[in-house]
């Protein structure tokens, strides 16, 4: 029994827990959602150009996409995190003052462009031909049918595999804490690192774990529900099917009305 006993009091112990949380809560979690929304929306944006540029027939725009595509999914995000964290370290210092966050949320950004990029332009070459066709039929200039048409019906069909990168980024912002960070920029895996190592109980580590399953599980279900709706359409109630009856009487809607 001794080995289970220390085992629970290692990583189960509630007064560790207890002890942590609260920090946790108003200094953790606020910091991890910036790190990944900031990143998020950063990053779809630029994954957006690199999308459009990807499927561009212009040699100039088409190959360097697929260039950093290729170079930013190939390498490690730890290792993409370190490179500008540390090489544009002193211009961070000139602008923006010993604030790591600035440089973590761009490292992230273009990780996650480079990943949102080719979901992005999936879902745009996922979109049947002739709805391009279609859409300059009526007098729409290219640029404006993908703006109009093309573009949001992508970005429909992709909505699911989207979300599942912010769920990549909530747990990539972890990463950050290598570039250093003040007691108060601390995100949910740093906090729960410096309580175990001062303690020497892992307790805090585990409790950082569970905040981080709040998050993404959730999100999961979420990515799980839209893409039912996406794949199946909104279930008919009803509702609807009396309005479907009121179209289909004689005189409905004032048509045979005189």
């Amino acid at each position: 029994m001794d080995p289970l006993r220390t085992l629970w009091e290692t990583f189960f112990d509630a007064d560790s827990m207890r002890e942590a949380l609260p920090e946790m809560l108003t200094v953790g979690l606020p910091n991890t959602l910036i790190l990944a929304i900031s990143a998020a929306l950063l990053g779809s944006v630029l994954g957006m150009a690199l999308a459009v540029a990807g499927i561009s027939r212009t040699r100039w725009l088409r190959w360097p996409a697929r260039v950093y595509t290729d170079v930013f999914r190939g390498l490690p995000a730890a290792a993409t995190i370190l490179l500008i964290g540390v090489g544009l370290a002193p211009l961070g210092m000139r602008v923006w003052g010993p604030n790591p966050y600035p440089l973590g949320i761009l490292a992230l950004s273009l990780i996650a462009a480079a990943y949102i990029g080719e979901i992005f332009r999936s879902g745009i070459q996922s979109v049947e031909a002739a709805q391009l066709e279609g859409a300059r039929a009526l007098g729409l200039s290219w640029g404006e049918a993908m703006r109009l048409v093309i573009v949001p019906q992508g970005i429909r069909r992709v909505l699911p595999a989207w979300v599942n990168q912010l769920i990549a980024l909530i747990k990539d912002s972890s990463l950050v804490y290598f570039l250093g960070l003040l007691a108060s920029q601390r995100e949910l895996f740093r906090i729960g690192q410096d309580y175990a190592a001062n303690t020497g109980n892992q307790s805090a580590l585990l409790l950082a774990g569970l905040c981080y399953l709040t998050l993404t599980v959730p999100l999961t279900h979420a990515v799980n529900w839209i893409d039912r709706r996406l794949r199946h359409g909104r279930q008919p109630t009803p509702g609807d099917a009396d309005d479907d009856l009121d179209l289909a009487l004689p005189g409905a809607a004032g048509g045979n009305q005189r």
